[in-house]
């Protein structure tokens, strides 16, 4: 992947606000990637944890976090939406009704 698609994907990925999430596909489109979401997702998977991207914010269509529940990164990411507000119950389903950001 390139380094310019890196950057309309995390420049992207940091537009969508604190308490509020977006699904793969939905960041792909905006950043100009039609059908691309699991682009994003391999992106996403390389970005530092305590880096400036806000990768907690972004999941999967059916409002679940994609990450497996056994590992450190789901709990990780749970826990940060939680920390926003956002209410994920513990094995990581939201409300897209509810939280996905409307640009």
């Amino acid at each position: 992947m390139d380094e310019a698609t890196l950057e309309r994907i995390f420049t992207v990925v940091a537009l969508v606000p604190k308490g509020r999430v977006a699904t793969y596909g939905q960041i792909a489109q905006l950043a100009g990637l039609p059908r691309g979401s699991r682009l994003v997702g391999r992106a996403l998977g390389h970005v530092s944890r305590d880096g400036g991207v806000p990768w907690h914010r972004i999941i999967n269509a059916q409002g679940r976090i994609s990450i497996p529940a056994s590992s450190p990164a789901f709990v990780l990411q749970r826990d940060r939406l939680r920390d926003e507000g956002v209410d994920v119950s513990s094995d990581g389903k939201l409300s897209l009704k509810r939280y996905q950001w409307v640009p």
